[in-house]
């Protein structure tokens, strides 16, 4: 794509969330890993393709959706020991820089989880852009970043008797966004 068609994308997006996903995994066990999403999130903000350090972005998570398809580990997940959704009902992201790396884009910015907010960067991949059949202007970023979940006060574990934890302290955390141009939403 040239210079351009890239620079004539800046605009103010707001993420699909239908088309979407915000997923982690960690690990079970020290031997597998268990996947999961959170289904209820919604965000955008301005991309500037031009000059990435004024792009900005936002991202609200509903703790309450989280899902890993076994509703007995979604209840301990939403409780106390983890994620206390009742008293932080939602997750945030709130960008602080972004930089271009190639065709890359490193997106720093102020993870909130449990009210403790602390910098993350995630690194995303632009997938491109596509006119939709509404004639929306769209397009499409793959990220990961992985955090250390007790910087979070997300502590909660049990020790193995052959050793090692039950849940990793490492959270991979991944990124499929689609987002759609304001200007272009009649």
């Amino acid at each position: 794509m040239t210079t351009s068609a890239i620079s004539s994308l800046t605009g103010t997006y707001t993420i699909d969330a239908s088309h979407s996903q915000i997923g982690f995994t960690a690990r079970h066990l020290m031997v597998t890993k268990v996947r999961g999403a959170f289904n209820e999130f919604s965000g955008g903000g301005v991309i500037d393709f031009e000059t990435p350090a004024n792009s900005k972005v936002e991202l609200k998570i509903q703790a309450s959706s989280i899902d890993t398809r076994n509703a007995d580990r979604d209840a301990h997940l939403k409780g106390n020991d983890f994620f206390d959704m009742v008293q932080f009902p939602e997750i945030s992201f709130v960008s602080t820089s972004a930089v271009k790396n190639g065709d890359a884009y490193a997106v720093t910015g102020d993870l909130t989880i449990k009210g403790v907010t602390k910098p993350v960067t995630v690194e995303f991949d632009f997938t491109g852009t596509a006119v939709d059949p509404w004639g929306n202007t769209r397009i499409g970023f793959e990220g990961k970043t992985t955090i250390d979940r007790t910087e979070w006060g997300v502590n909660w574990n049990t020790a193995l008797e052959a050793g090692g934890v039950l849940v990793s302290e490492k959270i991979n955390l991944e990124f499929e966004l689609s987002a759609i141009r304001s200007a272009d939403v009649a």
